[in-house]
């Protein structure tokens, strides 16, 4: 399992993330507070508060979690 914190401030940032998220077999959560939901589902992510850095639970260790890390590294809150 990996983690990240993450940053989406808009509508179509939230568009791509999911449709590079779509594109993994391994399970993805988004985390903001105490809620967690399914980073494949656009209308999940748009339930949590994106004004604030989310939490990027990736079910994987393998070098397919590292490659999905590459693709998202421009929402990776630094």
């Amino acid at each position: 399992m990996k983690e990240s914190k993450v940053i989406l401030n808009s509508i179509d940032d939230v568009k791509e993330f999911v449709s590079l998220a779509n594109r993994c077999v391994f399970d993805i959560d988004l985390l903001s507070g105490r809620y967690a939901v399914d980073a494949k589902s656009i209308m999940g992510i748009f339930s949590l508060d994106l004004t604030k850095t989310l939490t990027l639970v990736i079910h994987d260790d393998g070098e397919k979690a590292e490659d999905f890390l590459d693709d998202i590294k421009k929402y990776i809150a630094q």
